[in-house]
């Protein structure tokens, strides 16, 4: 697993995985497979945050679920497309 991912992995609190995370995020214009994996691997990082920072546990699952559903999202589009920051095609 790249380094960075790790040190978000290594978050403890929600505010501390969002930051994380931001900070991996790909530029607007990466390939639909870049953003996918990006959602993937922001699921593990939300999941493990739901079960350390137990008082944002259901605000952590609601992450996991977004990402999740974004990265289903971008496997569903045409991978000819570019996808925006927000997991859409352009």
């Amino acid at each position: 697993m790249d380094a960075r991912w790790m040190d978000a992995m290594s978050a403890t609190t929600l505010k501390d995985a969002h930051e994380f995370v931001e900070q991996l995020m790909p530029a607007p214009n990466a390939t639909p497979e870049v953003w996918r994996e990006f959602h993937c691997r922001a699921v593990g990082v939300y999941e493990r945050i739901a079960d350390v920072d137990r008082g944002h546990h259901h605000e952590a699952l609601y992450w996991v679920a977004r990402e999740r559903a974004k990265g289903e999202q971008v496997a569903r589009s045409d991978s000819s497309g570019a996808v925006d920051r927000s997991g859409r095609t352009e």
